[in-house]
């Protein structure tokens, strides 16, 4: 009697920011498709919550390099040691007038949304190298395109992310590894009320010159439920990308999400940046 033959193990994906929103679904969708999903979350709640659904669930916060080093481990340890794809997804705004942004607030958004990703980038990487390839796909923003006003803080990172991601980029290109960007626009999350949160514990907003400005734009924003964005689409619409990002032959460099990240795109390269002001001005 012959040993039946054993079955290839699934590919397997880390995904962060997995408690809501554009990282909930990504590892919904993805384990739909057939993959292993490692989804990770910052609180401990979230990865119970996780864990119940069926994940396999892990602790990671981009703020605390301890807390990275353990979630690879973790997951390398439940694959024996390999790890198809990344998906770096966790990030918050610090919504605010550039001038009233201090530098300990700049430094703070900065660890989890640029660092972090780094750190934790930089942990697999050596992981793809050894078994011949792999996937890391960053999920940056239409403003890692164009910058929009109020928005300094998080525009600042998303600039950052996409200069390292196309440096990383052009220096992997003697391996196996594909270095990924997905550049969302609105999509419905709980990043508005967070950032909500982050912009009450970072900025004395009655102590700027901008104060009748935020009152009259900022805070109806954070605070007012208006419904849906203009072209604001579901998570969903990322984890397709997602999906091709992951599984086509030969991925692109770049996928955009929603109509503004094409428009925005499409500008950037063919108006005049005095027309682009202009038209950003507006918000």
């Amino acid at each position: 009697m012959t040993d039946m033959a054993q079955a290839p193990a699934p590919r397997s994906i880390l995904i962060t920011g997995c408690a809501s929103g554009i990282g909930y679904d990504a590892a919904h969708g993805m384990r739909a498709r057939g993959w292993r999903v490692f989804a990770a979350a910052r609180r401990a709640e979230d990865v119970a919550r996780l864990a119940a659904e069926g994940f396999d669930a892990v602790h990671l916060d981009y703020a605390d390099s301890d807390s990275i080093t353990a979630a690879v481990q973790s997951v390398l340890g439940a694959t024996g040691g390999r790890l198809d794809a990344l998906f770096n997804n966790g990030a918050f705004a610090i919504p605010g007038a550039s001038e009233d942004l201090s530098r300990a607030a700049l430094r703070h958004i900065f660890e989890t949304n640029l660092f972090g990703w780094h750190e934790l980038t930089c942990a697999v990487l050596p992981v793809m190298r050894a078994q011949g390839h792999g996937r890391v796909v960053q999920c940056s923003s239409v403003l890692g395109l164009v910058a929009a006003p109020w928005r300094g803080a998080y525009n600042a990172t998303k600039f950052a992310l996409e200069g390292l991601t196309d440096t990383l980029r052009l220096e992997m290109r003697d391996t196996a590894i594909d270095i990924i960007l997905i550049e969302p626009g609105p999509i419905t999350s709980q990043f508005r009320k967070n950032a909500a949160k982050e912009f009450e514990r970072w900025v004395d907003w009655k102590a700027s010159p901008r104060a009748a400005q935020y009152e009259a734009s900022l805070l109806k924003r954070l605070y007012r439920d208006n419904g849906p964005d203009t072209f604001e689409l579901p998570a969903r619409a990322v984890t397709d990308k997602l999906a091709r990002a992951l599984e086509a032959r030969r991925p692109r460099a770049r996928y955009y999400v929603t109509t503004p990240t094409y428009a925005m795109a499409a500008l950037k390269r063919l108006a005049p940046t005095r027309a682009l002001d202009w038209l950003l001005a507006k918000g």
